[in-house]
């Protein structure tokens, strides 16, 4: 069985519920909804569902607070989390499942084409050279210089990895195959991560602590500025993808049957990966790097809703709220006051999914 063939096969897994994909993707909205809330209201200090909506009220009509403690901890701290967590988890969620269609591997990641090994340059350029690199910058854009750099490595990465691959396609003669771009993000992971590397050899021990916890992911350092821009970001990735559903569908049956079917297929290729960078570079910049939500939250709704990506990409988005929301929300609970890295917490969900992935597929594939 070739590779497209088994990737539709496995795309087009029956839903759990047939004949009610919709209703599914309604029930992972409550749940991630659900999520949301009870991130606000649980912690170190816990806040009634009364306190939430009454806060969340006035904040609305600009009315004086009635519980100053309550509010400085909601709107400062919790709401900002769980929006940036929420939107981080839809984008990296959507953004693999465009990257598993394009790719026509289930097992494919938004990680691929470079996306998080550029922000990962960027941010920890920031952090060991921010103070050479930034001393006449204006005081009130130095904290935003980490995620400033992350966010321009993984456009720069991205736009490498693109152009490469249409200079491959100029020498060849082909459009940019898939493959080229998986080659050509392989090569500038790589390259980046040595970057990393010597970067981090002339960190001294407060920069070195500093990169350790970016490089783990987490939502800590959420604030309303910073949020605004990702969030806006996201936004846009997220429906430009949701967009090319109908072109995903048609991709996975082969570049040639698509192209046949209507598909300008290099323009699509340009078009998912532009925005599966922007919307990962985003999360990424402003919670560093979440690992696996990429790859297990469309794989979680592909076997809730099938294959066809008009329903997958939404059920994929809010499955990766629930997933960032939920791993958030635990690791807050189980040793507070402590916060442990969000990525422990993916790691630990998505390492187990990973591997049954790869046995599930191994055992179809003998059966």
């Amino acid at each position: 069985m070739s590779v497209a063939r088994r990737a539709v096969s496995s795309l087009g897994a029956k839903p759990w519920l047939s004949g009610e994909r919709s209703v599914i993707v309604v029930v992972l909205g409550v749940v991630a909804a659900l999520f949301g809330i009870a991130g606000a209201l649980l912690g170190p200090v816990s806040l009634s569902l009364e306190q939430l909506s009454t806060t969340i009220l006035e904040a609305a009509t600009g009315a004086e607070p009635s519980d100053p403690v309550a509010t400085a901890i909601l709107l400062h701290v919790r709401i900002p989390r769980v929006v940036l967590g929420a939107f981080v988890g839809a984008g990296l969620a959507l953004a693999g499942c465009a990257m598993q269609g394009l790719f026509r591997n289930p097992l494919a990641d938004p990680g691929l084409i470079g996306v998080a090994a550029g922000a990962t340059v960027g941010a920890v350029t920031a952090i060991v050279l921010g103070g050479l690199l930034f001393a006449e910058a204006p005081a009130g854009f130095r904290p935003y210089a980490t995620p400033v750099m992350a966010f321009f490595g993984a456009a720069l990465v991205t736009a490498l990895v693109f152009q490469i691959a249409k200079v491959a396609s100029d020498h060849t003669g082909q459009t940019g195959s898939v493959a080229t771009l998986l080659l050509a993000g392989v090569a500038l992971q790589a390259i980046a991560f040595a970057l990393v590397g010597a970067l981090i050899y002339i960190s001294d021990d407060q920069q070195l602590r500093d990169l350790t916890f970016w490089t783990m992911g987490g939502l800590g350092g959420a604030d309303w500025p910073s949020i605004a821009v990702a969030v806006a970001l996201i936004t846009i990735a997220c429906l430009a993808l949701t967009s090319r559903a109908r072109a995903l569908d048609l991709l996975l049956l082969g570049e040639r049957a698509a192209f046949c079917s209507g598909v300008d297929v290099a323009r699509e290729k340009r078009i998912l990966g532009a925005f599966a960078a922007l919307g990962v570079a985003a999360g990424v910049a402003v919670a560093g790097p979440i690992g696996f939500i990429g790859l297990v939250a469309p794989h979680m709704a592909r076997l809730m809703v099938g294959g066809s990506h008009a329903l997958l990409m939404p059920a994929a988005a809010l499955t990766g709220a629930a997933l960032v929301l939920g791993a958030d929300l635990a690791i807050r609970t189980v040793t507070p006051p402590a916060e442990p890295p969000i990525g422990l917490a993916t790691s630990l969900i998505g390492g187990p999914f990973f591997l049954w992935l790869l046995i599930r597929r191994r055992g179809g594939r003998h059966a």
